[in-house]
């Protein structure tokens, strides 16, 4: 029950840039191989309100969120817009650049030294033979609350249509008139917005440190996969199964090599099923 309980926790934190990562694929039709380090960006943004300003986390984790989203568009305006047109592999290629930059940028700012963030200690708690700990309940009331938020989007408002009308045909979205620049922005923002608030949670949880967004990467690529990459909400319970796989996996091997289940699981994935168990079409119809 703990490792269950754990790798939902996992699961969660995985959700959020899996999500992001499939918003990108729907709409822009590339893998943005930069998510890992915008995790990495907005954890150290959070904890340069909060420890090195001294502001509350939870106000530092929303600047932190609403820079991240600011940053994301403005890499798609200056990296990506220019290459609207080029091949999938020219713009996953360029997204490898924006990640190199932006890791080099925080390196050098930050240092390689791991850091935390400012919060008050606190004991487990202990519940019908678990350990909870106040940090894996605070993350998921917020990733449950953001996930919430981001199908309501999706289901209900004019935006969420919008953005399903250029996953599925952009030209056909075009004549219709959606703006697909808008639209693209968003996505942008979304997904910034969704990797800094997981970057954020993940510090928490462990610790700060320049490469704890490639920890989180790869499954979350394994996670949008899971699921289905042109099926975005259909992440969130490819998440789920990865944070649990990834945690029961430490009953017969090292947790250094949680990693490994995520790359087994994406490679056999891409092998037999491309398109992710629920297929193409979007989780909201």
């Amino acid at each position: 029950m703990q490792i269950l309980f754990n790798g939902l926790i996992t699961g969660m934190l995985v959700a959020l840039p899996a999500l992001a990562v499939a918003l990108t694929f729907s709409v822009l039709r590339f893998a943005n191989f930069a998510i890992g380090a915008m995790i990495t960006s907005g954890a150290y943004l959070a904890y340069a309100f909060n420890v090195v300003l001294g502001l509350p986390l939870w106000l530092s984790g929303i600047i932190a969120v609403a820079l991240s989203a600011a940053l994301a568009v403005m890499v798609d305006l200056l990296a990506f817009r220019p290459l609207r047109n080029r091949s999938a592999v020219t713009l996953m290629v360029a997204s490898m650049g924006v990640s190199f930059i932006l890791e080099n940028i925080i390196r050098f700012i930050a240092g390689n030294t791991s850091v935390g963030y400012d919060v008050a200690l606190s004991r487990p708690w202990r519940w019908a033979g678990l350990r909870i700990n106040v940090e894996q309940v605070q993350t998921l009331v917020i990733c449950l609350l953001v996930l919430l938020s981001i199908w309501m989007l999706f289901r209900w408002s004019r935006l969420g249509r919008a953005m399903r009308a250029v996953a599925d045909n952009a030209a056909l979205a075009a004549s219709r008139g959606v703006s697909q620049q808008y639209v693209i922005s968003i996505t942008w923002a979304l997904a910034g917005g969704l990797a800094a608030l997981s970057g954020m949670l993940i510090g928490l949880d462990a610790t700060v440190d320049p490469q704890m967004g490639w920890t989180y990467a790869l499954p979350a690529f394994a996670a949008a996969i899971l699921g289905g990459l042109t099926h975005p909400l259909a992440a969130i319970p490819g998440a789920l199964v990865m944070g649990v796989l990834s945690e029961a996996a430490t009953l017969v091997l090292p947790s250094h090599y949680r990693s490994l289940v995520a790359f087994v699981v994406m490679s056999v994935l891409l092998a037999l099923r491309p398109a992710g168990l629920f297929g193409k079409r979007w989780l909201t119809r």
